[in-house]
């Protein structure tokens, strides 16, 4: 199957996604609960800055928790898919060990999440002392998103499972036919 290392790859990804957004909100409220804030301050700030920002391009978008968590868990499944694509069409990706899909995972979402967390903190006109908490606090947060969404990949994407399904495709007409087109 031409297509199943991609389809393979977006499915772990966005399960992947999903479990990285939901372990980020947990370790993310149990922070906050810590420094006295609501549980809910990532969907606040991530909704208030949407807000904001699309207020500057002239579109009245009411911004706040509800907005918040729709964004979260979008912007969560997008980068576990876009993740999980890419590892899932670059072969030599697809067979990294599996501390190494995890590594490339963090770096990953570290990365892409910086704009963000950036563009975030000038819609608000953070201070620099607020804007350096959020970013060391989104930092850790985004660690365990990319630690979770890693090892879903890792356990989605297992080189002996695609191993054993290659072999099997062999045994089939599809792989025979495969075999007799190399």
């Amino acid at each position: 199957m031409r297509y199943s290392g991609l389809l393979r790859g977006m499915i772990a990804g966005i399960v992947g996604g999903l479990a990285g957004n939901i372990s980020m909100y947990l370790f993310g409220a149990g922070i906050f609960n810590l420094l006295g804030w609501p549980a809910n301050t990532s969907f606040m700030i991530i909704g208030d800055s949407a807000g904001a920002f699309f207020s500057k391009l002239g579109i009245a978008l009411a911004g706040g928790v509800a907005l918040g968590v729709e964004l979260y868990f979008l912007i969560g499944l997008l980068f576990g898919a876009s993740l999980g694509l890419t590892v899932g069409g670059i072969e030599p990706l697809r067979h990294l060990s599996g501390k190494k899909k995890v590594g490339l995972s963090i770096l990953f979402v570290e990365v892409l999440s910086l704009p963000l967390l950036a563009a975030g903190s000038l819609a608000l006109k953070m201070s620099a002392a607020s804007a350096g908490l959020w970013f060391s606090v989104s930092f850790v947060m985004h660690l365990v998103y990319g630690l979770v969404l890693g090892m879903v990949m890792c356990l989605g994407q297992s080189t002996d499972k695609i191993k054993k399904s290659e072999a099997h495709d062999e045994g089939t007409s599809y792989g025979k036919a495969k075999a007799t087109t190399k």
